[in-house]
């Protein structure tokens, strides 16, 4: 088993967001690295580049490859939420040895629209040509779709970490069948490492009927296990009681 983990962050946050899973994991003796993906440092939190508004996921994919390659060996892939959907085209790249996806946002092919995850993004395509721009979830929106299980208090200072995110990307999850690049689309025969994918129960932003899609996709051609999380919501890092999830992780690792 590899003792190397990548783990990938979501939309609007920072390498920092696995502060406690990373403590967790290096006391049990793996060797991990969180990387801040492109334009994510907290520098930007209120001024964010132009160039951000049109960076893809194949920009973040390269990024990452580029860390991987460089590595002794192959890492297990953790990604949460847009993370996960940047590990799944990384380890179709064959570049896992394993790959966890928390919450994952769902390749092209699986329908994901729900009412409760367009809410979440309500604001996003309002703005014109939003595809070209840097953009953030209002607070309200993320106390609702992201922050749900949060305590008040909790759920300001959280958002007050935020820092924006790519329009382009919004597109290419949001609308993957308009993307002439294709940027989301994952093809499933291209992986062959064990996967698992985690959803929580009170996620409102990928719901439990999105992430048994993912698991789904990839059931044919890999090893996958299934594993839901009751009494968790999106915000599977910060929420009360998180240290039961990398416990799992490392039960499963030894596993597979």
């Amino acid at each position: 088993m590899s003792k190397t983990l990548l783990m990938i962050h979501g939309m609007w946050g920072s390498g920092e967001i696995w502060a406690g899973y990373k403590a967790y994991f290096e006391k049990l003796g793996y060797s991990v690295i969180t990387p801040t993906l492109r334009w994510h440092e907290a520098k930007y939190l209120n001024a964010p580049p132009k160039e951000l508004g049109t960076t893809s996921l194949l920009d973040y994919a390269a990024d990452l490859e580029q860390q991987i390659r460089v590595l002794k060996e192959k890492p297990i892939i953790i990604g949460h939420s847009m993370g996960g959907l940047l590990a799944q085209i990384l380890a179709s790249r064959g570049l896992a040895q394993s790959a966890i996806l928390l919450a994952p946002a769902p390749p092209a092919g699986i329908f994901a629209f729900r009412i409760s995850s367009t809410r979440t993004f309500l604001s996003v395509p309002t703005v014109p040509f939003f595809w070209r721009k840097p953009m953030k979830p209002t607070f309200n929106e993320a106390k609702y779709g992201i922050f749900n299980m949060l305590m008040p208090e909790q759920q300001v200072e959280e958002y007050g970490k935020y820092v924006f995110e790519s329009g382009q990307i919004a597109f290419e999850t949001a609308f993957s069948q308009f993307d002439r690049k294709k940027a989301s689309t994952v093809d499933e025969r291209l992986i062959d490492c064990p996967m698992l994918v985690v959803a929580a129960a009170h996620d409102r932003i990928v719901p439990v009927s999105v992430a048994k899609q993912v698991c789904k996709k990839y059931k044919k051609h890999t090893d996958v296990t299934f594993k839901v999380f009751k009494k968790f919501g999106h915000a599977i890092q910060q929420q009360k009681g998180w240290e039961e999830i990398p416990a799992y992780l490392d039960e499963w690792m030894r596993k597979h």
